[in-house]
């Protein structure tokens, strides 16, 4: 333990040293000439930043045909804007200082600062090609450290020093450097493997000879495959020992087997669903009283959108051992059924004319199946019919068309006056009976 912590403290020491004399080597005249100009092109920066922010922000928000992606990149711009100022004004400064001087060294100082600074500049605007925030957060700051040292010459010192900081249990060994480098390494192989997956999928959706679950299907196993190898060449990259891991992973996997047993299902039954294609983006569909279009398929569970704009999400066990109606799996076509009754008094030749005619005329109502209306009994106030159509969209609602048949049947019985019962109650005063009032009696 004394040796490790002896080790550290020589490798500071060290960068200590490096560091006094590069700060000695600044107070050399021509060294200071170029601080005082490095100085001016950053108040400079801020300066044109501040009086064109406002002004490009102003812009952007008259931008309302452009798409998403352009004005994105104008914002990753509009935050960034000091530094590209001070990364022009730099390597500007930097190349009249070159034809001005002779001796490269005039200007050394000026490249110097002027690399670094396009470096960071380049490192903030790739970085935000990763989503996750402290993933991206890990790689912008990794790669700046990185950059920095590399350019100050401090990269093998720095290496040592936090190799040096270490957990050892046995022949495991795990290094600060490793950490850090494996962070930076997987956020880098985790955006290209996402950048890879993202063209990729967006091909396969595109192509109309693959289903839709099995479009799905195909883009979840290609990202499995993408984002694992992508984990595991990061980690072999920075020296980790993968089979040490492989050991952990079989027993952890023992153990997630027991407790998960739910989440498995899910994933299982997902599987399932994408290769046996019951279902399928844009299908309508019933599970009990949910009733929507499938929004997406996920690994655990299925989107759902009713028509009250709920989002339901049903998990994938539910879908194979339920009972689901799948509206649109064969067809659209899609049958429905109204109930009614209309008086003894009116002729039931006429209602079942007037009741077919009403159907046909409403919107969304097949017309190459055409209705049918029959009698299904004789209530005790009333003649019972059902009127059957179909119609091709149920996505669009099933209610909302039944509504547009009632009033159209109740618009047709009132000008052809056929009545429709309702339940009435008639009071007999049997003879001798005394009916009184609460006025009378008062």
């Amino acid at each position: 333990m004394d040796g490790a912590l002896q080790s550290i403290l020589d490798q500071i020491e060290t960068l200590w040293a490096l560091l006094r004399l590069q700060a000695d080597n600044m107070l050399l005249p021509s060294r200071l000439w170029q601080i005082a100009i490095l100085a001016a092109c950053l108040i400079a920066a801020l300066v044109l930043g501040h009086l064109t922010s406002d002004r490009m922000r102003a812009w952007m928000r008259t931008l309302d045909g452009w798409p998403l992606w352009r004005i994105k990149s104008l914002l990753v711009v509009h935050r960034r804007l000091r530094l590209i100022y001070f990364v022009v004004l730099s390597w500007t400064a930097t190349w009249i200082m070159q034809a001005i001087h002779l001796f490269p060294s005039r200007s050394y100082l000026l490249e110097l600062v002027a690399s670094i600074a396009l470096a960071l500049l380049l490192v903030a605007v790739v970085s935000r090609l990763v989503r996750n925030p402290l993933l991206r957060s890990l790689v912008r700051w990794g790669l700046w450290a990185t950059v920095i040292l590399y350019y100050l010459g401090l990269t093998s010192e720095a290496r040592v020093a936090l190799d040096s900081l270490a957990i050892e249990a046995g022949n495991f060994r795990l290094s600060l450097w490793t950490l850090l480098g494996a962070m930076v390494t997987l956020g880098i192989l985790f955006t290209g493997a996402r950048f890879v997956a993202r063209v990729a999928g967006e091909r396969i959706r595109r192509n109309d000879e693959i289903s839709p679950s099995m479009q799905v299907l195909a883009v979840k196993v290609m990202q499995i495959v993408l984002f694992s190898a992508a984990f595991f060449i990061g980690l072999k990259s920075v020296g980790v020992d993968l089979t040490g891991l492989a050991v952990l992973s079989g027993a952890i996997g023992v153990g997630l087997g027991f407790g998960l047993q739910k989440v498995v299902s899910n994933l299982v039954s997902g599987v399932i669903i994408l290769l046996d294609k019951s279902i399928k983006p844009g299908d309508v569909i019933s599970l009990g009283d949910t009733f929507g279009w499938i929004n997406s398929l996920g690994a655990r569970y299925v989107s759902i959108t009713t028509r009250d704009g709920r989002e339901y999400l049903i998990p994938n066990e539910d879908l194979i051992t339920g009972q689901v109606v799948n509206w649109s799996h064969s067809n659209d076509l899609v049958r429905l059924d109204i109930y009614f009754g209309t008086s003894y008094g009116d002729d039931p030749h006429l209602v079942r004319r007037l009741a077919v005619e009403a159907a046909s005329g409403v919107d969304r109502v097949l017309s190459q199946t055409a209705p049918v209306c029959h009698i299904v009994g004789f209530g005790d106030s009333s003649v019972d019919y059902i009127l059957r159509f179909w119609i091709r969209d149920p996505s669009k609602g099933l209610t909302n068309i039944r509504g547009n048949v009632y009033l159209a049947l109740w618009d047709a019985f009132r000008a052809h006056e056929i009545t429709i019962p309702f339940p009435q109650r008639e009071v007999t005063v049997l003879p001798g009976s005394v009916v009184e009032t609460a006025g009378a009696r008062d």
